[in-house]
C-alpha cells in the first residue's frame, strides 16, 4: 500500500472520530491560522518544506472561496477571541512569514483575483534583497487594502538566541518603530523567528505594544486562544491534495496533531 493512501486511510479515520465526538472536541477548537514561506516554482535546497508551488497556492485559494470560506484578517481573528466571541466554522487566517519577494510575484495575484487578505511578516533588514520584497512592493501592496504587514523582527535570528536581554527588545521595539514609519499605519501583530520563544520574550512583545503574535507549534500546555501565543498551520505541497487542506482547516487538526 502506498504512502499515500495510507495517509488517506488514516484521515478518513480520523474524520469519522471527528464527526462522533464533535460535542467532545468543541473546547478542542482552535481558528486555523495558515502559514505560507515562500510560493515559488522552483525547489530550493533545504526550503521544500517552506515552499507552495504557485499553481498549488492558487488551487488552495480557488478551494476556499468556492466552499465560501470565511476568511478573515488576522487582526479580526484576534478580535474575535479576545472577545469571547463564537468563530464560525470554514474560518480562517492567511499569513505568511519572511516577505520573500515571489510572495509578490505569485502570491499577490492569486490574493487579488480571488479578494483573500492575508498579514505578512517581514524581515526588516533584509527588505530590499533581491530574493526579498521591497519597500515600493510592501507599499503597493497595502495599498491594495488586502495584505497587512507585520514585523519578524529586524534580523531573522531566533529571538532566544541573543545572549543580550536589550538586542531583544531592539529587535522588537525598532522592528516596530520603523514599519510604521514606513507604512504610515499601526503595526499590530509581530511573529517570532522560527516560532521560538519564551515568557521573557513574549512579555517583551506585550510590553511594546503589538496586539497580537503568531507562533507555530508552542505545545499543548498553552492556550489556542493566548493571543500571543496563536497557533499556526504550517503549508506545504502535502496541501496540493485539497482533502488534506480541508483537514488541516477544520480546526481540530492541531489539537489531534498534539495529541
Amino acid at each position: 500500500m502506498s504512502r499515500k493512501i495510507r495517509l488517506l486511510g488514516f484521515l478518513v479515520l480520523i474524520c469519522v472520530v471527528v464527526l462522533s465526538v464533535g460535542a467532545f472536541l468543541q473546547d478542542k477548537y482552535s481558528l486555523p491560522i495558515m502559514m505560507y514561506h515562500s510560493v515559488n516554482p522552483r525547489s530550493i535546497p533545504g526550503m521544500n518544506l517552506l515552499i507552495v508551488k504557485p499553481e498549488t497556492f492558487e488551487r488552495q485559494m480557488r478551494f476556499l472561496k468556492q466552499h465560501n470560506y470565511n476568511v478573515v484578517r488576522l487582526e479580526e481573528a484576534a478580535s474575535l477571541i479576545r472577545e469571547k466571541k463564537r468563530i464560525p466554522l470554514r474560518t480562517v487566517v492567511i499569513t505568511m512569514d519572511d516577505g520573500y519577494k515571489d510572495n509578490y510575484i505569485y502570491a499577490f495575484p492569486v490574493l487579488k483575483k480571488y479578494n483573500l487578505p492575508a498579514t505578512i511578516f517581514v524581515i526588516i533588514n533584509e527588505i530590499g534583497r533581491s530574493d526579498r520584497l521591497s519597500w515600493k512592493e510592501i507599499e503597493e501592496m497595502q495599498a491594495s487594502g488586502l495584505i497587512t504587514f507585520g514585523s519578524h523582527t529586524l534580523s531573522a535570528t531566533p529571538l532566544i538566541d541573543f545572549k543580550s536581554e536589550s538586542e531583544v527588545k531592539r529587535q522588537i521595539v525598532e522592528s516596530k518603530r520603523i514599519l510604521e514609519a514606513k507604512l504610515g499605519r499601526r503595526v499590530a501583530a509581530f511573529s517570532y523567528p522560527e516560532g521560538r520563544f519564551n515568557e521573557k520574550i513574549r512579555q517583551m512583545v506585550i510590553d511594546a505594544g503589538y496586539e497580537l503574535a503568531v507562533a507555530t507549534s508552542p505545545g499543548r500546555r498553552y492556550s489556542p486562544n493566548d493571543l500571543y501565543l496563536l497557533k499556526r498551520l504550517r503549508i506545504s505541497e502535502n496541501a496540493e491534495n485539497l482533502f488534506v487542506l480541508w483537514f488541516e482547516t477544520t480546526g481540530f487538526y492541531k489539537y489531534l496533531k498534539e495529541k
